[in-house]
């Protein structure tokens, strides 16, 4: 089985090659720009049949240079919801992910791509229907555009792909390999390095209506991103467009105790409640910035209805479980 994984150094893209490689997969093709090159960290512990650059690969692709392909994951893309340049996002996530299904649909292979959950930006509701969909920001538009593209080629639920096309809203993923990320990567990623610097983890503080810390996000651990893109590899006849996420809404608050007391109990410290840690000021609530005002979603809570009703019954880790094992991943990968 011939695989193409697009974004293949980056975060979700070089979690799935590990994926893939623990079934034994290895005929893989790894797409990606590694302009900045310490992204290869994230392919050297793995296997993979050949690397091919971005600015080479769609044109080669369309043309048949890889034989027969069975499916790509299109992770590629620029994913800084802080980018304004509009021209630079929608070249990366639109134009190129037309290019690609279109080659996809004339070779027969299935497409996997990456959809994201800023399609519904300013929404209360997150489920995958057009009235719910309201991005903030250019990046969630360039996801939005290209997920509507794909209503009007299949049908608004995908009902007339003939070859798999599955498109995942991903909610606010965290784990290893994103350390590449810079300021898009997780906030317990950020949180894991605060903490081993100054001693003490910072969040916003009150915004939207939330108290310090009480802006609800969506959380879902990398390892169960991984296993829903390879159930849909097991079952070519589910297509559409699902949400990503765990369906349960938890605040910043519990991620920052995760991270505080998993890293506590690695200095053999007690555990502390989110008040006893705030008081001691291992948690440090900072002023809302303003950049990010109208602009930031202060709670997500994906509807798993689409993706239940296609027979996908993965359960999902909560964030204590998640950031618990991710802090104890960080903390070998330094040691």
């Amino acid at each position: 089985m011939k695989i193409v994984v697009t974004g293949a150094a980056g975060f979700i893209g070089s979690n799935i090659v590990k994926g893939l490689n623990a079934r034994g997969i290895n005929d893989i093709i790894a797409v990606d720009d590694l302009t900045h090159g310490d992204k290869f960290r994230n392919l050297a512990d793995l296997q993979i049949a050949d690397y091919v650059d971005a600015d080479d690969f769609y044109d080669l692709f369309a043309e048949g240079a890889f034989g027969q392909v069975e499916a790509v994951f299109h992770e590629g893309a620029c994913s800084d919801t802080m980018e304004l340049d509009g021209k630079y996002m929608m070249d990366n996530n639109y134009t190129l992910s037309c290019e690609l299904f279109q080659s996809c649909q004339e070779q027969g292979t299935r497409l996997l791509y990456a959809s994201s959950a800023a399609t519904y930006g300013g929404s209360d509701t997150f489920r995958e229907s057009p009235e719910f969909e309201k991005p903030l920001n250019v990046y969630g538009y360039s996801k939005l555009l290209f997920d509507q593209r794909m209503r009007r080629e299949l049908g608004t639920k995908f009902e007339n792909a003939t070859t798999q096309v599955a498109g995942f809203r991903y909610f606010n993923v965290y784990g290893p390999r994103e350390q590449h990320k810079g300021r898009m990567a997780s906030v317990a990623f950020h949180q894991f390095n605060q903490f081993q610097a100054e001693g003490k983890v910072k969040l916003f503080g009150e915004y939207g209506g939330y108290g310090a810390g009480g802006q609800m996000r969506d959380f879902v651990f990398i390892d169960d991103v991984v296993a829903v893109n390879l159930w849909f590899l097991d079952h070519p006849q589910a297509s559409g467009i699902f949400n990503l996420g765990t369906g349960r809404a938890q605040p910043f608050n519990d991620v920052a105790i995760a991270v505080v007391n998993t890293l506590r109990k690695s200095q053999n410290d007690a555990p502390l409640s989110l008040d006893e840690a705030a008081r001691g000021g291992l948690i440090d609530y900072i002023d809302f910035p303003p950049a990010l005002v109208g602009k930031y979603q202060s709670y997500t809570q994906a509807d798993l209805g689409a993706l239940r009703a296609a027979g996908c019954d993965h359960a999902f880790a909560d964030v204590k479980t998640g950031v618990t094992a991710y802090m104890h991943w960080l903390g070998g990968a330094r040691s």
